[in-house]
């Protein structure tokens, strides 16, 4: 199993997994990511609230930060304290929903979008995609230099996300991300449990 050496987040996506899906995020968490995302936007609220339940039960168990994505209602509801969102969503939250949380993440695409982000309240940004990615199939990545325009329009942390693996990761580290995000590793990839 491969040992961090910088943060990293797990962003899920159950339609990668090969097997069950609670069993390949119990196996995620035996690799002690900083945080998971529970990012299943094809879900009803109603649906994501279920499965959100079983998923902050693995984190708990694993001591891992459990992070809702989207669903800010539902978040709420559960009282979970970490909500990621796209930045229109940001756009529209009330500063009493934005309160009703400890951290608030924000998936950007351009330094605007991270400026804007930062200036609405977000405690760090994904800036994406890096590289060519399955889940943007045919889209080229927005590369290095990208990621550094973004890194330096902030001041929070911004990690990338986007065709990043353990073997390209250093690279991203490397052009000043604070960390990464895998969806694909650890969706896919066997990992010892």
């Amino acid at each position: 199993m491969i040992t961090f050496m910088y943060k990293t987040i797990c962003v899920t996506n159950r339609k990668l997994c090969k097997g069950d899906f609670l069993t390949q995020i119990s196996k995620a968490a035996s690799a002690h990511p900083d945080s998971i995302i529970l990012r299943e936007k094809d879900l009803s609220e109603d649906e994501y609230t279920v499965l959100a339940k079983q998923v902050i039960a693995v984190c708990e168990k694993n001591k891992i930060a459990f992070t809702a994505h989207y669903f800010y209602k539902a978040a709420i509801k559960l009282d979970v304290r970490r909500i990621h969102l796209p930045l229109h969503i940001l756009r529209e939250l009330s500063e009493e929903d934005k309160r009703c949380f400890d951290v608030i993440g924000v998936s950007c695409h351009s330094a605007a979008d991270a400026v804007e982000a930062e200036k609405l309240g977000a405690a760090y940004i994904t800036a994406g995609h890096i590289f060519e990615t399955d889940c943007k199939a045919g889209l080229p990545g927005r590369g290095l230099d990208f990621l550094r325009e973004v890194k330096n329009s902030v001041d929070i942390p911004v990690y990338a996300i986007g065709g990043i693996t353990p073997v390209n990761a250093q690279a991203v580290i490397d052009a000043g991300a604070d960390g990464v995000c895998l969806m694909s590793y650890f969706m896919k990839i066997g990992l010892d449990p």
